[in-house]
């Protein structure tokens, strides 16, 4: 039982596969226009027609449109012209249509065939082709059925995919930079009325996020993770997000031992929470100014807070 039902999931995901292969694939929907005859009897052009779709059928996945539904159209049973082909195959929902006109030339038969794309107009194909009796036109046709399925075609499943990874692709990229400003304390940092700040950012930026990594100088050593919610697409672009990371703090702390007084540095560590919010100007570039400023909360005993102000480079 376990070896049967294995076989019937098999089966099962065969035929799947072989579904979506042929709805991937099968985009073409393709009109074959009567054809356009003088001193041919009717008999062998119907033929010709038959033979022509049946053996677009046997090599291409083309789908074709059944001659019922030109029957009502008017001009349809001539029309050779690309105007009338076209206005038709947009009336049937055609995405290609093809035109064929059939003329004696003594026992000889010249055939000339059009393909035209429905939405565009523009000629996939075009050419002329001598038959050298009515009999031969079953070779000719399926001449003309290889051209046909020969045609180079874009799946309109792939052209939709990439205009909506296009985007994505386009504000998708990895950012390296280099920013520097001060750090004006709010409480701690022993008083101090602002110290030195340099960080170093390592992120990727996104359509409307960037998220990323920062390494700083600042009285000692951060480093922690941010992310930043970006409000627009153009050149100047502000932003506002927050981080969350950890901070090595650099405390002095005087201790007298008569006659000498001395200090002695303390490292007070710790985590660390940040909201910040700035522009990043020239966004559209391969390179961006960033302006950047922060609010700091460092939960050490100390209970560090600052405000850091920073410009720089991405």
């Amino acid at each position: 039982m376990k070896s049967f039902g294995f076989r019937a999931l098999l089966l099962s995901f065969i035929v799947l596969v072989n579904s979506l292969d042929a709805q991937e694939f099968n985009n073409s929907r393709l009109l074959i226009l009567p054809f356009d005859t003088t001193g041919i009897d009717p008999v062998s052009v119907q033929t010709a027609e038959s033979i022509l779709g049946s053996e677009i059928k046997k090599i291409s996945k083309i789908d074709i449109i059944p001659e019922n539904k030109t029957i009502n159209i008017p001009d349809s049973t001539s029309c050779y012209s690309r105007d009338c082909a076209l206005k038709v195959g947009k009336e049937v929902g055609a995405t290609e249509v093809f035109a064929c006109k059939l003329a004696p030339l003594g026992k000889k038969v010249i055939v000339q065939y059009f393909l035209l794309d429905v939405d565009s107009g523009k000629t996939l194909l075009m050419d002329q082709i001598t038959a050298i009796n009515l009999k031969a036109l079953e070779f000719v046709m399926k001449k003309i059925a290889t051209n046909i399925a020969s045609v180079k075609r874009t799946d309109t499943n792939t052209m939709a995919l990439q205009k909506t990874q296009e985007p994505l692709r386009k504000f998708s990229r990895k950012n390296i930079g280099v920013s520097f400003g001060y750090l004006f304390p709010t409480v701690g940092y022993d008083g101090d009325d602002k110290i030195f700040a340099i960080n170093l950012h390592l992120e990727y930026e996104l359509e409307k996020v960037a998220a990323g990594m920062l390494l700083g100088i600042r009285d000692g050593f951060a480093m922690g993770i941010y992310g930043d919610y970006l409000f627009s697409k153009k050149n100047v672009s502000p932003y506002a997000g927050g981080g969350f990371g950890y901070h090595w703090i650099n405390h002095s702390t005087k201790k007298i031992n008569t006659p000498y007084t001395y200090t002695v540095t303390k490292k007070a560590d710790g985590f660390e929470l940040t909201l910040n919010t700035g522009l990043r100007i020239l966004r559209t570039y391969n390179f961006q100014i960033l302006v950047n400023l922060e609010y700091i909360m460092t939960f050490t005993d100390y209970k560090d807070r600052a405000i850091v102000f920073t410009i720089g480079i991405l």
